[in-house]
C-alpha cells in the first residue's frame, strides 16, 4: 500500500447473512468510505445483495473484485476456511484486508497472513468489533480509573441449548464442521470473548482447556471448559456448553475492591458491585454493530487514527483457541 487514502472504496468477498445489517451497510455510512462492489459464488445473489444496497458492481469471482482498479480495500466475509487464501490475493494486488473472524483456520494461518502484509507494508485487520463499541470502551474505563482496583480473577460461562438447526446431520452449518470453521460453536462465537478480554486485559499468555462431544450431534465440540493467565498474572476460567437448558452469557472480572460483570452479546447493562459504588450501566449497541470498527479502519487508512483490532491482535485469539482444543481434545 502506498500512502494513505483520502476516500475508502470497499469491495466485499462473500457478501453473506453477516454483511446484511453488522457489517455491509456501514461501509457507506462512515465518512470518507463507500461499498463499490460486492462478491459471491451464486451470481444470481450477488446481484441481488447488490440491488438491495445500492452497490454498483457484483461480481461471483473473488480475484475479479480483488483486482478491480476501483477497489481500493477488501473485505473477507467468508467463512475461515478461505480467510487465508482471499487475505493474501488482497495483499499481493496491495489492497488493505478487513477480515471476518476468527481470522482463519488456525494460528499457523494467521501467521501466513501477518508475514504476508507485514513484508508488503499492507495492514491487515479483524472484524473483533467489540473493541470499538461503547459499551466494552466503558468498561476499558472503569478498569482503568480503578473502580474495582486490581483485577485478580475472570470467570467466563456461555450457555445455549441445542437449536434446531444443529438436529438435522444432512444439513449442517458450516460453523459446527472444523474444516470449515476452523472448531465448532466455540470458535465461532467464544473467540469474541477471548478478543475482548485481550483488549480489555492484555493478552493471554498460557491456556489449556478440555473438550467433549456430548450430545454427538455434529463433528465439532460442544462443551469446552478452560482455564488461562493473562501476562499480567491474572488469572481466568471459562465455560462453554452449547447444550443446556437456556441462555446464559456472563463475564465477571474480580478486583481486589469490587467485580464488573457484563454479557459479550447483547447489550444488556454492565453492573458494577464495588465497596462504595453499586450501579447498572445501559450502554445500547448501534444499528450497524460493526460500524465503530469500520470508522477506525477508515480512519486509519485515510491517516485520522487508528484502528485497535489488527492482524496481532486476532492472532493471539486464534492462539489462545488453538491451545485448548489441542490440549483438550479427546475422540
Amino acid at each position: 500500500m502506498n500512502g494513505r487514502l483520502a476516500h475508502v472504496r470497499w469491495g466485499i468477498v462473500g457478501c453473506g447473512a453477516v454483511t446484511e445489517v453488522k457489517s455491509g451497510p456501514a461501509f457507506s455510512k462512515v465518512p470518507d468510505s463507500s461499498l463499490v462492489a460486492v462478491m459471491r459464488r451464486d451470481g444470481a445473489k450477488a446481484k441481488d445483495y447488490a440491488q438491495r444496497h445500492g452497490v454498483p458492481r457484483w461480481y461471483d469471482d473473488a480475484a475479479a473484485l480483488i483486482h478491480d482498479p476501483e477497489v481500493d480495500a477488501v473485505y473477507v466475509a467468508t467463512p475461515p476456511s478461505s480467510h487465508r487464501e482471499y487475505a493474501l490475493m488482497a495483499i499481493a494486488a496491495g489492497k488493505p484486508v478487513y477480515v471476518e473472524k476468527p481470522m482463519a483456520l488456525d494460528h499457523a494461518e494467521c501467521e501466513d497472513i501477518i508475514a504476508a502484509g507485514e513484508a508488503a507494508g499492507v495492514p491487515v485487520f479483524v472484524a473483533y468489533y467489540r473493541r470499538m463499541l461503547p459499551r466494552f470502551r466503558r468498561i476499558a474505563e472503569l478498569l482503568a480509573d480503578g473502580t474495582i482496583g486490581t483485577p485478580r480473577l475472570v470467570q467466563v460461562l456461555l450457555h445455549h441449548p441445542l437449536e434446531a438447526r444443529y438436529r438435522d446431520p444432512a444439513n449442517l452449518p458450516w460453523t459446527v464442521l472444523p474444516e470449515i470453521s476452523g472448531g465448532g460453536i466455540f470458535v465461532d462465537i467464544g473467540c469474541h470473548t477471548l478478543d475482548i478480554l485481550d483488549f480489555l486485559l492484555g493478552p493471554i499468555v498460557e491456556a489449556r482447556g478440555m473438550v467433549s462431544h456430548q450430545m454427538d450431534v455434529y463433528p465439532a465440540e460442544d462443551s469446552v471448559a478452560m482455564a488461562f493467565r493473562f501476562g499480567s498474572g491474572v488469572l481466568g476460567t471459562g465455560l462453554w456448553q452449547f447444550g443446556a437448558d437456556r441462555r446464559e452469557d456472563r463475564v465477571e472480572i474480580v478486583g481486589d475492591r469490587g467485580r464488573l460483570v457484563f454479557a459479550t452479546f447483547g447489550d444488556g447493562p454492565i453492573r458494577v458491585d464495588a465497596a462504595n459504588r453499586q450501579e447498572t450501566i445501559p450502554i445500547p449497541n448501534p444499528e450497524h454493530i460493526q460500524q465503530p470498527l469500520i470508522e477506525s479502519i477508515v480512519a486509519e487508512l485515510t491517516g485520522k487514527g487508528r484502528c485497535p483490532s489488527t492482524a496481532r491482535s486476532g492472532a493471539r485469539t486464534s492462539w489462545v483457541m488453538d491451545q485448548v482444543l489441542r490440549s483438550g481434545h479427546r475422540p
